[in-house]
């Protein structure tokens, strides 16, 4: 009989010619655990999914109780249902004004693409701006504001009108112009190598948008839900967009995603033409379930996310001395771990996952490796942590 891991080979669409590989057969807290009983960090939360942890007991006590009740019923906006109420509240009650009315879809790319569709609806206009080095997803029109032309070159013609800015630098805002409907960025650059903003860039860019009356769209798909050290990251900066994009540690490991706007410009997808943003599983009950508890757990408990930056500067310290990391970046804990183009972060990889640590590469940045940790991790597991990773460094140079 054949292996999972062979009808994984022969069976399952595949993103590379090389996946991980390893087969999980159960997970909890910051931990994953392989069907030989091996111990995994993830350090990587899923890729910025699980900010609270695997199987975090009251969000699959609320999936559970939402199966009881109901799941799928009816194409999403024609039915009230409760999930889906509750989480627009809540979330609208710790955001500033006019943010106030979120449409739910089911991924970050999804929410990317109604987003640009509710900006172009909204102003009239075609031009969309975007940033070098972004990444929002992988469909069709998230594809085109990539900001790699690597990853979109072999699936040309794209959407037209795209134009791309350089992140921080202020001089391009002048491209900003009253023909252009939207500007879409991440708050802090993520494929790119978690690239913060300086010199009060972000402030700058929304002055630009006001003065042409464009849109303002934030991609806070990764940098939401307490990653940062604030709910999102615009409120850290203190810069409130237009609209924004969530999606991934929405769902506390559910799939879910969702865009956020203003009534006033939310209301222009119900008419000329109506449904102007349609999806049949978006805000999934169930996942919507599981999205409330997580963000109810998030806001009960703001430790959670107020100690992002310190337990940062903790991994900054146990890793200082490893000869061969150049810089770490990070904005809370959502970190970068720069080891330079030249050196072989492929076989540092391979021997972390033997050391037992998940991590993740960039897929702008070359020789960087992320720490991006679900938030409930302690003290002492972050050391641990630690040790394996200069373990793993340890290991590769003395082969």
């Amino acid at each position: 009989m054949a292996s999972l891991k062979q009808l994984f080979y022969d069976h399952q669409g595949r993103t590379s010619d090389a996946p991980i590989g390893i087969e999980i057969i159960n997970s909890e807290g910051i931990y994953l655990f392989d069907k030989n009983g091996k111990e995994y960090i993830d350090l990587v939360s899923g890729v910025s999914v699980s900010n609270l942890g695997h199987k975090h007991p009251q969000i699959i006590k609320a999936i559970k109780d939402q199966l009881d009740k109901y799941s799928h019923l009816m194409v999403y906006g024609e039915f009230i249902q409760e999930p889906q109420v509750r989480f627009a509240e809540l979330l609208a009650q710790n955001i500033p004004n006019p943010l106030s009315a979120t449409y739910f879809v089911n991924s970050g790319s999804e929410a990317i693409e109604g987003a640009l569709k509710l900006a172009k609806r909204y102003t009239g206009r075609s031009e969309i701006l975007a940033f070098n080095n972004a990444y929002h997803g992988s469909t069709h029109g998230a594809m085109s504001v990539m900001g790699s032309e690597f990853f979109k070159t072999a699936y040309r013609p794209l959407l037209p009108n795209i134009g791309f800015l350089e992140f921080n630098n202020e001089d391009d805002l002048t491209k900003i112009t009253n023909k252009t409907a939207c500007v879409l960025v991440e708050p802090i650059q993520g494929e790119g190598g978690i690239i913060s903003p300086t010199d009060d860039f972000l402030k700058k860019l929304r002055s630009a948008c006001d003065k042409t009356n464009t849109l303002l769209i934030f991609d806070e798909i990764q940098t939401g839900f307490g990653r940062t050290g604030s709910l999102f990251a615009f409120q850290k900066y203190n810069v409130i967009p237009d609209i924004f994009t969530i999606a991934k540690a929405m769902g506390g490991g559910m799939p879910i995603g969702g865009f956020v706007s203003s009534n006033e410009i939310m209301n222009t997808l119900t008419n000329n033409p109506v449904l102007g943003h349609i999806t049949t599983f978006g805000g999934h009950p169930v996942s919507a379930a599981s999205a409330l508890a997580n963000l109810k757990i998030l806001i009960n408990q703001p430790e959670l996310i107020q100690s992002a930056e310190q337990k940062a500067q903790l991994f900054r310290s146990e890793l200082e001395g490893i000869k061969a990391i150049k810089e770490i970046r990070s904005d809370g804990l959502y970190m970068a771990v720069d080891l330079g183009k030249d050196y072989d972060i492929d076989t540092l990889m391979q021997e972390m996952y033997r050391q037992g640590i998940i991590s993740d590469l960039f897929l702008f940045h070359e020789g960087a490796f992320r720490i991006s940790p679900p938030l409930i991790i302690t003290k002492e597991e972050i050391i641990e942590s630690c040790i394996r990773i200069k373990r793993s460094f340890e290991n590769v140079e003395n082969k």
